[in-house]
């Protein structure tokens, strides 16, 4: 529809408005969202998030890094490293960009287009110029950056959760590694222990006081301790190269030095409390699903408000002949409903908000089961490790002491007191790794408070509104 008049209010209403939208253009944020996630992060594991920007603060970091290399690292310091320093959390955190600069551009009107068209013939010319405005992308601006700011408070969310997932495990890659090296270290003192055993066997062989038969035993057992030294120096290894690629280094810097042995049980275990409330509170899937939710219930009212016209554009026109004064007007594109009226469009947002609702109230229920799961793992672990350190290691010890002054008063050989001493390998291994799982139990309980509950991985912030998005606005042609 055209009207080649002069209008003078049309012409001062688009003027308006469209100063109105520039000046209401959005802009990027000075942190980029980053300061979000930090708090986000600090709330749960205790330690920031930094993402160095310019020469000065990736010096700091750097020199921050360095400092906690050099010393001998504790489960804090190796993952304050692994949140300087791991790369794929950095490239979790350049999402935040990306969902930011979405925002941006739903706050900016589209570009207007300008169309020129001229005619001759007869010895005339007619020349005809219009600009075009989308009017509906005008008035759906508000809903398309409501839209967009969710989306990247779900950016946040999904690099809030990796920083929390990258901790914990790199938490538990200090664990492992620790109790590795640990068992590592025994198992070279019994295959020393064993070699010496199976040197001795052979001496009495030669002599003639000990059986060929029982020289056979001792040195199958100096073989299978050289053997199962070597896988723990193999799985030792296995474990600080898993830990040094969630720190993120290389080089030089792998020469880190971990402490000798676990940290020790705390007096008493944590008791359970009002721990599904709390998750229900803390865990980042839980407010991940429910802002997805209310993302794509307002992605519902975007293609409800554009369902029947998502084509209205209007624009001024002007145009001029030869020997005859310009003629002033305008323009307005509207596109007519004739075969399609929206209601597929409409049907699927709605079905799509159904599928978050659902999806929501599974995250909950899955959250509230794995945080009672994770809680029994973690109780058990404690009880099974404290069960070791004061009944079941106490009695070793006990039984090798009175072994020993049998032997001292010549009541036994000395490959009794060397069966003896084999026979505590197991025990004092099993009472290193009870002790190494229920530190892991007790990470995975944070986590199952705090993160996702060692799950999957969340998925990226754009597709937090299901797949129904702010294009729902997008023109039809």
């Amino acid at each position: 529809m055209r009207t080649t008049q002069q209008h003078p209010v049309l012409r001062a209403v688009v003027t308006g408005a469209l100063a109105l939208t520039l000046g209401g253009c959005a802009t990027f944020s000075s942190d980029g969202g980053l300061d979000a996630v930090s708090s986000m992060t600090t709330e749960r594991i205790g330690q920031d998030i930094r993402l160095p920007r310019g020469t000065s603060t990736h010096a700091e970091a750097q020199a921050e890094l360095d400092a906690l290399l050099k010393q001998t690292l504790t489960a804090d310091h190796a993952v304050r490293v692994a949140l300087l320093n791991n790369r794929g959390l950095r490239a979790s955190l350049a999402e935040l960009g990306v969902a930011e600069a979405d925002l941006v551009q739903a706050g900016r009107m589209a570009n207007p287009s300008f169309s020129f068209g001229r005619m001759g013939g007869s010895g005339e010319t007619e020349i005809e110029r219009s600009v075009m405005f989308d009017l509906v992308g005008l008035v759906t601006i508000p809903l398309r950056r409501d839209i967009e700011g969710r989306r990247f408070d779900g950016a946040k969310l999904v690099a809030a959760t990796e920083a929390v997932r990258t901790a914990s495990d790199t938490r538990k890659a200090w664990f492992n590694a620790v109790a590795a090296a640990q068992s590592a270290r025994y198992a070279e003192q019994v295959r020393e222990a064993a070699q010496a055993s199976a040197e001795l066997a052979a001496r009495m062989a030669r002599v003639g006081n000990l059986s060929a038969l029982d020289q056979a035993r001792e040195q199958v057992f100096s073989a299978e301790a050289t053997a199962q030294l070597a896988r723990a120096r193999h799985n030792a290894t296995a474990a600080r190269e898993r830990l040094a690629r969630l720190m993120g280094v290389w080089g030089a810097q792998t020469a880190f030095r971990l402490p000798d042995r676990l940290p020790d049980l705390p007096d008493t275990p944590r008791e359970p409390g009002n721990i599904e409330a709390l998750a229900m509170q803390q865990r980042l899937d839980v407010q991940l699903a429910k802002l997805r939710t209310q993302a794509t219930a307002r992605a519902l009212g975007l293609s409800q408000a554009t369902g029947f016209v998502n084509v209205l554009e209007a624009g001024y026109v002007n145009a001029s002949k030869t020997g005859q004064p310009r003629e002033n007007g305008y323009e307005v594109e509207l596109a007519l409903p004739l075969f399609d009226w929206g209601g597929a469009r409409v049907a699927k947002a709605e079905a799509l908000y159904m599928q978050s609702v659902h999806r929501t109230a599974d995250t909950a229920i899955s959250a509230r089961s794995q945080v009672r799961e994770a809680y029994s793992a973690y109780r058990t672990s404690y009880d099974v490790a404290k069960h070791y350190r004061d009944e079941i290691v106490p009695l070793r010890k006990k039984i090798s002491e009175e072994t020993l002054l049998r032997y001292n008063g010549m009541l036994m050989s000395v490959f009794e007191l060397l069966a003896d001493a084999r026979a505590q390998i197991n025990g004092v291994n099993a009472a290193i790794e009870a002790q190494r799982d229920y530190w892991l139990a007790d990470t995975d309980l944070q986590a199952a408070i705090n993160g996702t509950g060692g799950g999957g991985a969340v998925g990226v912030a754009s597709g937090m509104a299901g797949g129904a998005s702010t294009d729902a606005a997008a023109p039809a042609h």
